[in-house]
């Protein structure tokens, strides 16, 4: 019983040989296996349809560009023309840089003064005047604005405020 059982052994060993044999093709080569398929590249999302922006009209009565206006004292002595504004993080008018003195543009300096002290009674023609509430004197001892330095802002009513410019949230 013995040799019959490794008999059927060796059978079995050598027909699971043979049948493996027989499922595979010698004539084909092996097939490497495939590669991992790569994921296909995500496409941005069309961008969402904005709403249109909003529109304002405002009458020439009622607003008018302060760039490049004369600037008049109270005593209507001529204080210069405003060649820039400084604006707040918030976007509000803070002061408005004059161009002072000199003749012709030759020893004139910029000075910065408070918007509040500007007066802005007549504006529906460009040839009025926007009045300031300091004198000629004030003015001139004023320190002169210069671009990327602290702003000195000259104020009519006496009071001073520092503009509030720490750092970004």
């Amino acid at each position: 019983m013995h040799i019959r059982f490794s008999a059927a052994f060796v059978i079995v060993v050598i027909t699971s040989v043979v049948s493996a044999g027989l499922r595979a093709d010698p004539a084909e080569p092996a097939k490497p296996p495939e590669p991992p398929k790569q994921a296909e590249p995500v496409r941005p999302a069309a961008p969402a349809k904005a709403d249109p922006p909003s529109v304002t009209v405002i009458s020439s009565d009622d607003a008018r560009g302060v760039l490049g206006r004369e600037v008049r004292s109270a005593a209507d002595e001529d204080m210069g023309r405003i060649v820039d504004i400084v604006v707040d993080k918030d976007g509000k008018p803070r002061a408005a840089i004059i161009d002072f003195g000199g003749f012709l543009g030759v020893g004139s300096r910029k000075i910065a003064v408070d918007w509040a002290a500007l007066k802005f009674a007549a504006i529906a023609r460009k040839e009025d005047k926007i009045s300031l509430g300091l004198t000629r004197d004030q003015v001139r001892a004023a320190p002169e604005y210069k671009d990327d330095q602290l702003v000195v802002v000259l104020g009519a009513s006496g009071k001073l405020s520092p503009l509030e410019f720490g750092p970004e949230k």
